[in-house]
C-alpha cells in the first residue's frame, strides 16, 4: 500500500469529533488517518509529503448546484453586467448600457462568416432601468443574422427578428412565455423552457446538452478544480444516450479533477420512463460518477420575472412569473419520483413554488412515508417562516442560492421585493434555527463557480453596493463553511464518502493559503486556492 502523510499548518476537518488537525494519510485513495501527530506515528513504509506545511486544508468543497454549461459557455459571447474571467484566464468587462451592449455585439459579428446566428449570454436587462431588450432593439444592431441574447439567469432570452423567423415564431405560436408587443406581434422576449427550446432547436444547440461534447466536461472540471472544488453538480442534465456515454468517458479519465453528480432534468421526460432511465443510469455509478437525481423545475427567476410568487406578487407590480409546467404535472412527478425511491431537487425561487411543492411532498409522504429521503428545494430566494416549520417537519432539504444576495439584492430591495422580502432573501439563518440541513450553492454559469465566495456571501450578506439585508440572516464562518462541504455533500446523498476529512472517506481536499477560521469575516472572499486533491491525487493552482 501507498501511504502519503500530508502536514499543514492546521487541517479544518468539519469533523465534530476532531475539528482540527495538522497531519493527514492517505492510503490508497482514502483516508486512513488524521490527527496530531500520535495519530499517524503508527503508519509504516509512508511518505512525508510537507508542500502544504505552512498551508491550510480543509475538505475539497462541494458544489451542490451548478451546471455543466459553465464549461460550455465560453464558446459564446459573454454580455453580462458583471465583470467575469474565462476559463483561460481572460477578463471580460461588465456591460452596463446597451451601447457597449451594441459595440460588443457588432464586433463580435464581424468575425463570423456572413449569415452565421450569433449567440450570446449573461444579458441582465433588470439592471437597465426600465429599458427591456427587444426585437427591434436587436434589429438596429444587427439585421443580417439571426441573434440570440441568453439573460443571466438562464430563464429568458432575447432574440431579433431574424431568430424568431428561424425558429418559427415570428408569429405567436401558442406557447407561453412568447412575450408581445402592443400589436400582439412577438416582441422577441422568450420566457421558460418552452419558449426558449424552440430556439435551441432551430439552432441545433441544445445548451443543456452542452456535457455531450467532451472538452466542455474538461473544462468544467478545470474550472471547478480552480475553485477548489472536488465534487460537482450538473444540476440538469437530459441524461440521453450520447451524453451518458460522454460522462461516463470522461470522468474516466485518470486526469479528470473532480467527482461528477448529474441530475436528471425530469421536463423532458414522462415520470415512469425518466424512473427508468434514472434506474438504468444508477448501475454505471463509479467512484468519480454518481447518477441518482432527478431535478425539477417548478417556476423561473425572480430578477426575470418568471418565478412565482404569492400575494403581492412583484413589489414593483409586475405580472406574476409563470410554470414550467401544469401544476397537475408537477405534483403528479413529485408523487412518482417520491414512490420509486428516488431523490428530488426541485427548482422553487418564488413562494407560491415553494408552496405547491411543500403540498407536493406531504401528500407524497403520507401515501408513501420514508425516512431519510433528502428531497431538496433548490434557491429558496423567497421562503416564509411558515414554509420553514413546515420544510422541518417533513425533513426537506434547503440548498440556497446564497450568491443572490451579493448579484441581485440591491434590485430585489428596490423593485422586485421591497424592503422585509429582501431582509429574508435566502433566509440561511432561520434554516438552521428549525435544524434543517442546509447548503449554499453558485448555480453556475448564472454566478461563477467559488465556494469561498458563496461562504462569504452567506455570512457577510452583503450587495454589490456594499449594502447590507438582513443582518438576522448572518451566519458564522463555521456554519458556512459547513454548507460549502458536508452539509452540500448531505444534500447529494455523499456525506458518507465527501465533506469532512475522516477516515475511511475519500482523501479530497483542498489547500488554502489562509486559514478562513482566523480571518476577517470580509476577507473569506478573498482566501486563495493552492491546489485540490482528490483521492490523494494533487492538482497544483496556476
Amino acid at each position: 500500500m501507498n501511504k502519503t502523510i500530508y502536514v499543514a499548518r492546521n487541517i479544518i476537518t468539519m469533523n465534530p469529533s476532531q475539528p482540527e488537525a495538522n497531519y493527514i494519510a492517505v492510503c490508497d485513495g482514502k483516508i486512513m488517518a488524521v490527527g496530531p501527530w500520535q495519530a499517524v506515528e503508527h503508519l509504516n513504509d509512508y511518505r512525508l509529503d510537507e508542500r502544504f506545511a505552512d498551508k491550510v486544508i480543509m475538505p475539497g468543497f462541494v458544489e451542490g448546484h451548478s451546471h455543466a454549461l459553465e464549461g460550455a459557455m465560453w464558446d459564446y459571447l459573454y454580455l453580462g453586467y458583471f465583470s467575469r474571467t474565462d476559463p483561460d484566464g481572460r477578463c471580460w468587462e461588465g456591460i452596463t448600457d446597451l451601447g457597449a451592449m451594441a459595440e460588443r455585439l457588432k464586433n463580435a459579428a464581424d468575425e463570423l462568416p456572413e449569415g452565421q446566428p450569433l449567440v450570446s449570454w449573461g444579458f441582465d436587462p433588470i439592471y437597465f432601468d426600465d429599458t427591456r431588450l427587444d426585437r427591434q432593439a436587436l434589429d438596429r444592431v444587427l439585421a443580417d443574422r439571426p441573434v440570440m441574447v441568453l439573460h443571466a439567469n438562464c430563464h429568458v432570452m432575447t432574440v431579433n427578428s431574424l431568430m424568431l423567423e428561424l425558429s418559427g415564431l415570428h408569429q405567436h405560436a401558442g406557447i407561453e412565455g412568447i412575450k408581445l408587443d402592443s400589436q400582439g406581434i412577438p416582441n422577441g422576449e422568450l420566457q421558460e423552457m418552452a419558449a426558449m427550446h424552440c430556439v435551441f432547436d432551430a439552432l441545433g444547440l441544445n445548451l443543456f446538452e452542452a456535457v455531450s461534447v467532451p472538452e466542455n466536461l474538461r473544462r468544467y472540471g478545470k474550472v471547478a478544480r480552480q475553485a477548489g472544488i472536488t465534487t460537482v453538480t450538473d444540476l440538469y442534465n437530459p441524461l440521453s444516450d450520447e451524453g451518458v456515454a460522454v460522462l461516463r468517458e470522461v470522468t474516466a479519465e485518470e486526469d479528470f479533477p473532480v467527482r461528477l453528480v448529474p441530475a436528471m432534468g425530469a421536463l423532458g421526460r414522462a415520470p415512469a420512463e425518466g424512473v427508468e432511465r434514472l434506474q438504468e443510469c444508477m448501475e454505471y455509478n463509479t467512484d468519480k460518477l454518481h447518477f441518482g437525481l432527478v431535478k425539477m423545475m417548478t417556476d423561473g427567476s425572480i430578477q426575470g420575472y418568471t418565478a412565482r410568487m404569492k400575494w403581492p406578487g412583484y413589489h414593483d407590480g409586475h405580472p406574476n412569473g409563470i410554470w414550467n409546467a401544469p401544476q397537475e404535472v408537477l405534483a403528479e412527478m413529485v408523487q412518482v419520483y417520491h414512490q420509486a425511491g428516488l431523490q428530488l431537487h426541485i427548482h422553487t425561487n418564488g413562494d407560491e413554488a415553494v408552496e405547491l411543492m411543500l403540498e407536493a411532498l406531504e401528500q407524497a409522504m403520507e401515501l408513501w412515508p420514508r425516512a431519510d429521503h433528502r428531497h431538496t428545494l433548490q434557491h429558496c430566494q423567497v421562503i416564509d417562516h411558515a414554509q420553514l416549520r413546515r420544510v422541518a417537519k417533513i425533513g426537506v432539504c434547503l440548498n440556497m442560492f446564497a450568491n443572490h444576495i451579493y448579484y441581485w439584492g440591491d434590485i430585489h430591495r428596490s423593485r422586485t421585493l421591497g424592503y422585509e422580502r429582501s431582509l429574508r432573501l435566502e433566509p440561511l439563518a432561520s434554516a438552521l434555527r428549525l435544524n434543517i440541513p442546509v447548503a449554499a450553492h453558485s448555480d453556475a454559469p448564472v454566478t461563477p463557480l467559488g465556494p469561498l465566495f458563496t461562504a462569504w456571501c452567506a455570512v457577510m450578506r452583503q450587495t454589490a453596493s456594499g449594502d447590507v439585508l438582513g443582518t438576522k440572516e448572518r451566519i458564522s464562518i463555521e456554519q458556512a463553511l459547513e454548507m460549502i462541504t458536508l452539509g452540500a455533500a448531505y444534500t447529494l446523498r455523499m456525506d458518507h464518502l465527501v465533506g469532512s476529512l475522516e477516515i475511511g472517506k475519500f482523501a479530497d481536499m483542498v489547500v488554502l493559503d489562509q486559514d478562513p477560521l482566523q480571518c476577517e469575516p470580509e476577507q473569506l472572499r478573498n482566501i486563495q486556492v493552492q491546489a485540490t486533491v482528490l483521492g490523494g491525487q494533487v492538482y497544483e493552482c496556476s
